[in-house]
């Protein structure tokens, strides 16, 4: 057997001993915060601001209604050309710089269960862990949050659709520049991505959950 195959086989066969080491939590929902820990201090940052302040407060709301149920938290953050995987240090500078998206870190501070996937480019999944990841939380469903919605967020949501994930994408907890292109996004996830565009504050999590559970199993 060639040693590509091998070691995919090994991967895929991983036994339940080694999953907890990896990923504690084990769920088929996962909650992704896409660039939610962002300065804003770039082009037009204060073109989405006022956006992503209303995002923002959703988010923190669906997140907590998310962890009463344990599903995982997943943070996957742009590395702003910096190459550092440290979540932490980009926290702090949105805390003490006095930068324009100081009220993201303040809202949406990652908790020490939080996961963290650092991606270079606009999808979550381009070169990056998280499909890793996917596989050892045994996620079959991605409920999407996040900046911009009319980029990283929707390339990710292809991204997952082409994966087969169930897509749901709150359309309350996305933000773009424009509120025009935020709408056409949406549209696009829906219909082309068949994403469940309901709004956090409708969304049942825990319908959700059973109906994602049993399709994994």
């Amino acid at each position: 057997m060639p040693k590509s195959d091998a070691k995919h086989d090994a991967h895929a066969n991983a036994t339940a001993d080694d999953q907890p080491a990896m990923a504690p939590h084990r769920c088929a929902v996962a909650l992704l915060l896409i660039d939610v820990i962002n300065d804003l201090e770039w082009e037009n940052g204060d073109l989405i601001e006022p956006h992503a302040r209303q995002m923002s407060a959703q988010i923190a709301g669906l997140k907590a209604r998310a962890k009463l149920l344990d599903i995982p938290v997943i943070y996957v953050n742009d590395n702003f050309g910096q190459w550092r995987s440290d979540l932490r240090a980009l926290v702090n500078h949105l805390l003490k710089d006095g930068v324009r998206g100081e009220f993201l870190a303040r809202e949406l501070h990652p908790d020490d269960d939080d996961y963290f996937v650092l991606k270079p480019k606009h999808s979550g999944f381009f070169s990056t862990t998280l499909d890793v990841l996917l596989q050892y939380l045994g996620v079959k469903t991605l409920i999407l949050t996040g900046l911009a919605g009319n980029i990283c967020v929707l390339f990710t949501a292809n991204d997952a659709y082409i994966r087969d994930f169930k897509v749901v994408v709150p359309r309350d907890c996305l933000a773009s520049n424009q509120t025009e292109e935020n709408e056409h996004a949406i549209n696009v996830m829906s219909h082309i991505l068949k994403a469940d565009i309901t709004p956090s504050h409708e969304l049942d999590l825990e319908k959700l959950l059973e109906e994602s559970t049993a399709a994994a199993q």
